[in-house]
């Protein structure tokens, strides 16, 4: 795990392309919400990715930060500073789980190792922001923090239509299937005819 050597060759390729997606003012940006968010007793990471990585490698940042958008019933129970590897792996699976229930998607979440190895800090980021997103979209008094550090999510905009409505718009011919305007038949001719040539 962490006792891992340097890599060489397409593997070290493909990690600095990983690293390359990282960005430090982002980072300043998370760090300030989830500081906002649970308060100053979890501290303050040092500037850039290790001194990120290392503020959140336990587990029990992510954990405060996700118990703090809910009002009651937190999701994580118990949050235990640990120093075994396995137990810092589990608080941020956990934080995984719960943010997932809180309505991150699948496709917006990182794995364990991205946080816990340093694999994909910009996973990490990418999930931070989905989970801001929909704390603020969400707006029920649990964010704090500027509402402008994240983009609202697009909800869902319902219309509820009269049948009178809906027979109306039965007869307007969309654009889509083409227009009948200045629409004739003159000077056509059947299909299959020859063309008239005739000598004078």
């Amino acid at each position: 795990m962490s006792n891992r050597g340097p890599s060489y060759g397409l593997t070290r390729e493909v990690q600095n392309k990983i690293d390359k997606k990282y960005d430090p003012e982002l980072e300043e940006r998370l760090v300030e919400w989830i500081i906002a968010q649970c308060g100053p007793g979890v501290g303050q990471p040092e500037p850039g990715k290790t001194g990120l990585q290392n503020w959140l490698k336990d587990g029990c940042v992510l954990c405060e930060l996700i118990n703090s958008l809910y009002v009651s019933n937190k999701p994580i129970k118990t949050i235990k500073s640990s120093g075994m590897a396995f137990k810092q792996m589990e608080q941020i699976s956990l934080f995984l789980q719960a943010a997932e229930r809180y309505g991150v998607t699948k496709t917006d979440m990182f794995q364990t190792v991205d946080l816990f190895e340093s694999k994909d800090l910009a996973a990490v980021q990418r999930t931070l922001m989905a989970l801001g997103s929909l704390a603020v979209t969400k707006n029920d008094g649990c964010y704090k923090g500027d509402p402008n550090w994240f983009h609202k999510k697009a909800q869902e905009n319902r219309r509820d239509f009269t049948e009178e409505q809906l027979t109306e718009g039965k007869n307007v011919i969309g654009l889509q299937m083409g227009t009948n305007k200045g629409a004739s038949q003159a000077g056509m001719t059947g299909y299959g005819r020859p063309r008239q040539i005739i000598n004078q």
